[in-house]
This record gives structure tokens, C-alpha cells and sequence, in this order.
């Protein structure tokens, strides 16, 4: 189903560069066929947002003087559809030699853009680049488990290594910065930083760190992998509480950030790791 519908999609194609705007540009793809795939059918079993940063947005003033520009952009975890990246990066470029009133002119017009491919009411942000935005550079607050000396073999995608001590029930903050997986078309290697926050039977950290390296060779969009490692944790170890975040690294001037949780939540802290 959805290879079908990504056969009509830009990835990965040569395309003509488009100057002046056009929102006929964004390619939605929806959520649903991949989320069958991991076991969801009906209501969601989480609340979360996918957090985009975009740093190349350029546009002329009313008398043709560039402006630029970055945006946080949050969609939410119920919208009907994402957005292929490339096809936003086009969507973006499209507004370079169209001629604009006002930044707040540009917001709303790509909110209604955005809220109309994806089926939801994102959150949509322009911010000033000679006005320092609220944004933290930090790590995740949580353990780091990459140092664990253990040995990997397998790079597939595999929930049945994840192992939780039923009879100890922690509340704990583990992250990892060794998530890697690739492009569903392309097969061009995606990067991140995850965050597993959850209260439950306790992790066995060794278990944990084989699965998320697990995900080295699978082709996947960013936002169905945090999808798949939810709820895998959840199925696999069962737990009372869990929330995901992943940070993944920029690509033609764009990141995307899932967060998923089982608690309702706002869209998360834009903070940055070193290597966004």
C-alpha cells in the first residue's frame, strides 16, 4: 500500500527546481498502512507530535528583498498523514522568488498548507534567525547506555531481544545515541538520539541497546520507527507508563523529532543534541 503510494512521490527522483510558491508541491503519505503493520487498528495507543525544524526558508519582501527565516513546525501523532521530506524541502523552496506582505502572512500560509495535506491543526512557528530562539543544546536527561560492553550481531529489526524484570518496578530515563536506520525509498542512512522515559517492569539495558542498534539496516521514515519501538516495548515488556522521543539529525535543511507517549502530552522541548 504505501510503496504504491510513494511511487508518485519525489523521493529520490530527479525533479525540476520550483521558485515560486506552490503548495500543490506537498506529498502527504498516510500513517495508517504502516501503523497495521505494527498492530495499531483504530483508536491510537499513544499521544506524541513530530517536531520539525526547518532552516532553509527563504522569501521576498513586497519590493523583492529576501527574508529568511527558520520554523518549528508540530504535527501531531493523530493527523491522518505525514509529510515526505523531500517533497516539503521543494514546498519550502517554492516560496524563494514569491513575494510575501509579512512573516505572519507566511506563517499562516504555511500552517494552512501544512493542516490541509496532513489533516490536522499543526503548530507552525517562523523564527527571526537574528533573534537567538528559545532552543536548549543539551543531552537527553537520562542514562546513557551506549557504553555497555556488549557483543551485536544481528541488524534487522527484532523485539523478541528486549527482556524486563517483572519483579522490579523502576521509573527510569535511558537513552541512546546509536539509533541508525535508512530511508524508506532511498535507502540513504537516517541518524538519531532516543530517549525511552517509563515507569515499569525494569529494562535489562543490554536487551535494550541490542534493539535499538537492531534497527541499522531497516528502511523505515523516521516517525514510524519511533512508532515501532513503542510499541514493541510496550507489547514485549509490558509497561505502565512509556514515552519515546527520538532527535534525528538535519537533512537538506530539515529535522524531524517524533515523541510518542502514553501520557497526553505538549509537543516536547525543542532541545538540540551535538549533532543537530
Amino acid at each position: 500500500m504505501i510503496e504504491k503510494q510513494l511511487t508518485s512521490s519525489p523521493l529520490g527522483k530527479k525533479v525540476s527546481y520550483i521558485d515560486q510558491y506552490d503548495n500543490t508541491l506537498l506529498f502527504p503519505i498516510d500513517r495508517k498502512a504502516k501503523r497495521e503493520e505494527i498492530g495499531i487498528h483504530g483508536d491510537l495507543p499513544f499521544y506524541g507530535f513530530d517536531t520539525w525544524n526547518a532552516f532553509e526558508i527563504s522569501w521576498l519582501n513586497m519590493k523583492g528583498k529576501p527574508v529568511v527565516s527558520l520554523a518549528k513546525i508540530d504535527i501531531p501523532a493523530n493527523s491522518k498523514n505525514i509529510i515526505e521530506s523531500k517533497s516539503f524541502k521543494l514546498y519550502l523552496n517554492s516560496l524563494n522568488n514569491s513575494k510575501f506582505e509579512s512573516a505572519d502572512v507566511v506563517q499562516k500560509i504555511l500552517k494552512a498548507d501544512i493542516d490541509k495535506a496532513t489533516e490536522s491543526d499543526a503548530k507552525v512557528a517562523l523564527i527571526d534567525v537574528d533573534q537567538l530562539p528559545e532552543i536548549s543544546f543539551s543531552n537527553f536527561d537520562a542514562i546513557c547506555i551506549d557504553d555497555l560492553d556488549i557483543e551485536i550481531n544481528e541488524y534487522s529489526v527484532n523485539p523478541n531481544v528486549l527482556i524486563a524484570d517483572k519483579n522490579k518496578i523502576v521509573s527510569e530515563s535511558l537513552s541512546s545515541n546509536l539509533l541508525k536506520s535508512n530511508c524508506l525509498v532511498t535507502g540513504q542512512p537516517d541518524w538519531g538520539s532516543v530517549l525511552i522515559s517509563y515507569t515499569g517492569s525494569k529494562l535489562n539495558r543490554e536487551s535494550l541497546l541490542k534493539y535499538l542498534v537492531s534497527f541499522r539496516n531497516h528502511n523505515e521514515f523516521h516517525e514510524q520507527c519511533v512508532e515501532r519501538i513503542y510499541v514493541d516495548l510496550m507489547r514485549q515488556c509490558q509497561l505502565e507508563k512509556l514515552t519515546v522521543h527520538a532527535r534525528y539529525t538535519r537533512r537538506g535543511g530539515l529535522d524531524i523529532n517524533p515523541i510518542r507517549s502514553s501520557e497526553e502530552i505538549a509537543p516536547a522541548e525543542n532541545m538540540r543534541n551535538i549533532r543537530q
